[in-house]
């Protein structure tokens, strides 16, 4: 009876764990696709990888320079207008601009919003006016896929091109120095104020942090015409090939593991009552 169990328990933690993994992991390749005004036509897309996007577009980064977020501030003015604190390290990273990737499928006009979008639904979304003409505090938005150093503290990210750099391909702001006092390359709260229409901006709780949008995963990005008139807190659903319906329902995911031991610990109690 034990040794029944214990397959059952083991097999189904296998397959949990491989379901979360599988939404979970470096990717390399993105969907680029330009969608029609009423939310739903595919105009164009085109399916590209990190190798053609390094050959073929303008690189963003070096590969030595650290490009930082910033998260909340809980003490003192919570924007941090003098970037003091709690920076992100989002390593020393190259990669692609969103425009550049927006110009494969015939490109977006002022009143069109750009999404980017992670493997497990999670997105955000741009107005023109940030992803073509960002203010140099901004910079320009990069899907990056290659991270030439660890960084100094925080979250581990990997080292080289994706999936080796297994944060990736993640979403970082190239922005300039000229707001931090240590000559550091970031994108702070005050600058997001300052360059972020409210409906772009993230908040942790009450507490503005730009580190909530460096998307990891990415692989998606979709051109809005006349900008996203989903639900901004959805997950947005894969899509599927030309004139797929674009979806903001959620994925199906994998149930707590919790859930799936009880459910086989029921499973096997039921079996033992039953004299198998």
């Amino acid at each position: 009876m034990m040794r029944i169990l214990s397959k059952i328990l083991l097999a189904l933690l296998c397959v949990s764990m491989l379901a979360v993994a599988a939404s979970a992991a470096p990717t390399t390749e993105l969907h680029v696709v330009k969608i029609a005004a009423d939310g739903a036509t595919v105009l164009n897309e085109t399916t590209i990888d990190y190798r053609w996007m390094e050959a073929n577009l303008p690189v963003l980064g070096d590969g030595v320079t650290h490009y930082y977020h910033q998260g909340p501030v809980f003490e003192g003015d919570k924007w941090d207008p003098e970037e003091t604190t709690n920076f992100k390290d989002r390593g020393a990273v190259k990669g692609t601009a969103v425009r550049d990737l927006a110009e494969l499928v015939g490109g977006a006009e002022p009143g069109d919003e750009i999404m980017v979008r992670a493997a497990d639904g999670y997105h955000v979304e741009f107005a023109y006016q940030n992803v073509y003409t960002p203010d140099p505090r901004q910079g320009p938005i990069g899907i990056c896929w290659y991270n030439g150093a660890e960084t100094g503290a925080g979250e581990r990210q990997g080292c080289g091109y994706v999936p080796d750099y297994y944060t990736g391909m993640r979403l970082v702001f190239f922005a300039d120095d000229s707001t931090n006092a240590e000559g550091l390359q970031v994108y702070g709260n005050q600058d997001m104020y300052d360059t972020l229409p409210e409906s772009a901006q993230h908040f942790y709780d009450l507490y503005p942090s730009t580190g909530g949008l460096t998307v990891k995963w990415i692989d998606e990005v979709r051109v809005y015409t006349g900008g996203f008139h989903g639900e901004k807190g959805a997950l947005a659903g894969s899509l599927d090939g030309p004139g797929a319906e674009t979806t903001t329902e959620p994925p199906t995911t994998p149930l707590p593991l919790g859930v799936t031991l009880a459910a086989a610990l029921a499973a096997a109690a039921l079996h033992a009552r039953r004299g198998a």
